[in-house]
């Protein structure tokens, strides 16, 4: 029994970096994808058909491939919980950011959600707090801010977007605590229906009520973008998140949001066309440095017990 139990644990730690660079990629790209978006249709009417369309996809096929509704009641509820703070706010606030500022920025506002994520951590999840971590989130959060008063200072971002981002950023640190703390149980598939789904309906009736439908421009541009997002975004990335924190836990996880800056703003830059300063780079070094020193003795940890 104790053979038959490791196999598929030795299996999950060989797919792991496949699993890391996958969430990598598709959630940084999501940002560009996110951008193009919301150019071409109102940010709320986006979501809610995102949300809406990802959630039908995911429990139609899990409704059709049968095993796996063993989710409880209170399972339900907890997704749903989560699918509001990582669905309708993270995203809610997040997208409406990006009408007014750079994809590139969108995502190194929220990449510094792994040191909040740590010490919240330490607080709700009784993991241990250390000078480490402290200095950590100092630097990261100092490094955010230095890139973000650079942007500002040099006009090429509102400050009311970047408000909006700072707003999704404490809604996916939240999201991310309420996982771990309220654990749900059953297929993280089904569960990632049931956010997407509740994320959708709580989003419809603003958009209905504040949403110009009439700047919708329908193009292909926009059907590849929201493709990209329904399926890549909502459903991959986000499995493959979830997957991620309840394999190696909320800090560990978390600590890869902060490859999402210099991958948004490279996507930014080539798909988008977005200025890249040099200042910018500078400032993702001491985000670097506080996340690893956030993340350092976790890793620790978690090498020596294998």
């Amino acid at each position: 029994m104790t053979h038959a139990m490791s196999v598929p644990a030795a299996r999950s730690t060989n797919l792991m970096p496949l699993y890391v660079i996958g969430f990598c990629l598709l959630w940084s790209a999501s940002f560009v994808a996110g951008k193009i978006g919301v150019t071409e249709c109102p940010p709320l009417v986006l979501l809610t058909v995102r949300f809406l369309a990802a959630g039908i996809l995911v429990l139609g096929f899990a409704a059709i491939r049968g095993g796996e509704w063993n989710l409880s009641r209170r399972d339900v509820l907890v997704f749903a919980v989560i699918g509001v703070a990582n669905n309708a706010l993270y995203l809610g606030l997040g997208y409406i950011g990006l009408k007014t500022i750079s994809a590139g920025l969108n995502a190194l506002i929220v990449s510094a959600n792994p040191v909040f994520v740590a010490v919240l951590a330490a607080v709700f999840l009784g993991e241990q707090i250390t000078w480490q971590k402290v200095v950590g989130l100092l630097l990261g959060v100092a490094g955010v801010a230095l890139i973000v008063a650079h942007r500002m200072s040099a006009g090429t971002d509102s400050p009311i977007g970047i408000a909006f981002s700072v707003g999704a950023l404490v809604s996916i640190v939240a999201g991310t605590i309420l996982f771990k703390v309220l654990e749900p149980k059953g297929s993280l598939l089904v569960g990632n229906g049931i956010q997407n789904m509740s994320g959708g309906l709580v989003l419809l009736p603003f958009a209905l009520m504040f949403s110009n439908f009439s700047e919708v421009v329908p193009s292909g541009r926009l059907l590849l973008a929201l493709g990209y997002l329904v399926v890549f975004g909502s459903i991959i990335a986000f499995v493959l998140w979830f997957h991620l924190l309840t394999t190696i836990g909320a800090t560990a996880a978390s600590a890869y949001h902060f490859l999402m800056p210099p991958l948004g703003m490279l996507f930014g830059w080539m798909i988008l066309g977005e200025h890249v300063a040099a200042f910018d780079l500078l400032g993702v070094l001491p985000v670097a440095l506080g996340i690893y020193l956030v993340t350092r003795p976790i890793a620790a940890s978690v090498q020596r017990s294998d």
